[in-house]
């Protein structure tokens, strides 16, 4: 259980990554909601999870930044810009390579978090959380001397403002979204299943040989093979040690959970005698058509989303791999 809720916790902070990138609102607000349901179940946050666990709770507070009358916080005063900037705080003390981009993100955050004030004409909390967000350091006093000055002006549009704007907060923010999906990028599965690999050294011969064999004629490359098979040795493993587990090797709800493991998620690949019909189905050349389809699907939902393409194109018998794989193909050749 442990074990899966942490995947369940990486798989929420990267839908949360990408849909803050992509300013999908609606789909934003429900992984925040799965994210902060898992969160909050966490007993103590494992160690190599605290970035994790940071920045879901960061890009939850950036997305509602200029909502005052929403709460994260005990203290009524706190906006959820100010709510934000401990966990930045936690998420540089992580990692110290990316000097000069943490500090412009703390920077603007500080910045709107009394712009924001402003904007609502709240210049009494602006002067209140101005005391609070600085201390008495030499390094603050230029920044704290200006935000003070602007205050007693009472204008939200002066120049420093607009130039440190909230939406190049948020501009900041997705860089540092791109640098951390590429550093985590590897797939948790997968790491955990060459643990389970590795423990169990020969025994998992047998079961690596058994499904490379089912699964020759539908992929080659053998990276993917790897997946398949080390995800389903994992798989098996896990269930193993549950009881009553409703999961059964030799049912197909077994294996439509090993397709949803390697994005095959048209559920035409699951056959009546649950084995994957992808393992059985021959390469099909792919046609003008369905390229055409392809580069349509790419235009309108971007690169990667490639279920989302899938199930809005016209294809024959694909899945969201073999779209990946194509488009790769297609990029190369072009």
């Amino acid at each position: 259980e442990a074990v899966a809720a942490e995947w369940m916790l990486e798989f929420a902070c990267s839908c949360l990554c990408r849909h803050f990138a992509e300013q999908s609102g609606a789909e934003f607000r429900r992984w925040r909601d799965v994210a902060q349901a898992l969160i909050k179940g966490l007993s103590q946050i494992p160690p190599h999870q605290k970035k994790t666990v940071y920045l879901c709770q960061l890009l939850i507070r950036i997305a509602q930044g200029k909502s005052l009358a929403l709460k994260f916080e005990n203290d009524q005063r706190i906006s959820p810009l100010e709510s934000a900037l401990p966990f930045w705080t936690l998420l540089e003390r992580e990692e110290m390579k990316l000097e000069k981009l943490h500090e412009d993100i703390r920077r603007l955050i500080q910045i709107q978090i009394v712009a924001v004030y402003m904007e609502h004409r709240y210049f009494k909390e602006a002067t209140e959380v101005l005391e609070r967000l600085f201390t008495d350091s030499e390094s603050d006093k230029p920044l704290r001397v200006k935000l003070a000055t602007i205050i007693k002006t009472k204008d939200p549009y002066v120049p420093l403002l607009q130039s440190f704007s909230y939406s190049l907060l948020i501009s900041k923010i997705k860089s540092y979204i791109e640098l951390f999906m590429k550093e985590n990028e590897t797939n948790f599965l997968m790491q955990e299943a060459r643990k389970q690999v590795a423990s169990k050294g020969l025994g998992a011969t047998a079961w690596q040989n058994r499904l490379v064999e089912a699964n020759e004629n539908y992929k080659s490359d053998l990276e993917t093979k790897q997946r398949f098979v080390l995800s389903i040795i994992l798989l098996r493993d896990v269930l193993g040690q549950m009881q009553n587990c409703c999961l059964d090797v030799d049912s197909s709800l077994f294996w439509m959970y090993i397709n949803c493991l390697l994005g095959l998620n048209n559920m035409q690949n699951v056959g009546e005698n649950g084995v994957s019909l992808a393992c059985s189905r021959r390469r099909q050349r792919w046609t003008q058509e369905e390229d055409l389809e392809l580069k349509s699907g790419v235009r309108k939902f971007g690169v990667g989303n490639w279920a989302k393409i899938l199930v809005h194109g016209n294809f024959n018998n694909r899945t969201s791999v073999m779209l990946k794989d194509r488009w790769r193909t297609l990029s190369r050749i072009e």
